[in-house]
């Protein structure tokens, strides 16, 4: 077995029929994000755009189920850098811990 074939989920599809059936008015707001090829960090904006996080029961659990893909880590770190924070502020931006952060920096810059 040579490896793995990993298929997605198509998002796009599965968020607007969301946005159509129970957010029609959000649709606008959310078109940016559908029109692109979505990395995960795009999946996790667009779910806090159409669900918002009311209590900090939902919130929690939506950050234990997060899986990030390289992409979506390169593109936060990068904003660490354009933005000059430290892995303290980044993880509060971001709803991370600051040792998932400093894993990260350790596997992608060393």
């Amino acid at each position: 077995m040579a490896g793995k074939i990993r298929i997605r989920p198509d998002y796009v599809k599965i968020y607007t029929e969301i946005l159509h059936k129970n957010h029609p008015e959000k649709f606008e707001e959310c078109r940016c994000l559908l029109k692109k090829k979505m990395s995960n960090l795009d999946i996790i904006r667009l779910n806090q755009k159409i669900f918002g996080i009311s209590d900090q029961e939902s919130e929690i659990f939506s950050r234990k189920h997060r899986a990030y893909d390289k992409t979506a880590i390169l593109q936060i770190l990068d904003y660490q850098k354009i933005y000059k924070l430290n892995n303290k502020q980044l993880a509060a931006h971001f709803k991370l811990s600051r040792n998932t952060i400093a894993k990260w920096k350790e596997s992608f810059y060393n």
